[in-house]
């Protein structure tokens, strides 16, 4: 059987948000939150883009702007159950690459779904890829809401937590630990992964360090599995959770589409 090689890009697409409620068919400049998604991933190198939605109003919404939707089960608990049944449904081989891209997330990088991919398919052991992003300020390293990751030296991550790791020990605060050249990696939430590891995945039961922590990916690597990193090729700009992220999206949407 000869090897896949393409990758898939799966939106998974929710209208329930505590604190943006519908927020992916919000209008902006004239397409919803949603279509600007999936415009995004169909610049990519992926072979077909995908959007998995439980909601009869997104999915006519998607129908209308053109995309290829698959109606998934309400009851799945997380994104990633829901792209496994795209998946299944779509019976693709145990090797193929999906790219898992959130819907709210209307300012992704072509470029940066590509890298993920490339760096899965460039990786046979690995179960699944994601990117990082160097953080320079004190802040971010302690705030809670950005995720950190520590690497080995080839790339592979060896935790994730919501707490400043590493400790700099040696050094009377976070900011003169970054003067003194101590590094910190924010996780940036794209992720590839092949079939064969996501179905795995989800049928893993979650583990203490997820349970404490609230971060899916501790789940492969409780389980003993291997996500490969490397530092995204630009930088990622901030998705949409709140009304303020949307009006910052509108205003930036709304310059790229004056420019003349």
């Amino acid at each position: 059987m000869s090897r896949d090689y393409g990758f898939s890009v799966v939106i998974p697409a929710r209208h329930a948000s505590v604190r943006l409620p519908g927020k992916v068919l919000i209008d902006l400049d004239g397409k919803t939150l949603l279509q600007h998604v999936w415009e995004r991933a169909g610049r990519s190198g992926a072979e077909n883009v995908v959007i998995a939605t439980d909601d009869a109003r997104i999915e006519a919404a998607a129908r209308d702007f053109g995309a290829d939707v698959e109606r998934t089960d309400p009851n799945h608990p997380s994104g990633s159950d829901r792209i496994a049944e795209v998946a299944l449904k779509r019976k693709w081989s145990p090797e193929r690459v999906i790219v898992n891209l959130q819907g709210d997330e209307p300012l992704m990088p072509a470029a940066c779904l590509d890298q993920v991919a490339k760096l899965l398919l460039s990786r046979d052991d690995a179960d699944a890829a994601s990117l990082y992003w160097p953080i320079t300020e004190a802040a971010e390293v302690s705030n809670p809401n950005a995720v950190k990751v520590v690497l080995t030296a080839a790339g592979e991550a060896l935790l994730f937590s919501r707490s400043p790791i590493p400790y700099a020990r040696d050094h009377a605060d976070i900011a003169a630990a970054l003067q003194a050249g101590v590094r910190w990696r924010r996780h940036l939430g794209l992720y590839a992964y092949r079939v064969e590891s996501l179905l795995r995945f989800t049928r893993m039961r979650p583990g203490e360090l997820e349970q404490a922590e609230h971060l899916e990916q501790l789940r492969y690597l409780e389980a003993g599995g291997t996500i490969v990193l490397e530092q995204a090729c630009m930088p990622i700009p901030a998705g949409v959770d709140t009304p303020e992220d949307l009006e910052r999206v509108r205003s930036i949407i709304s310059k790229e589409n004056n420019v003349i």
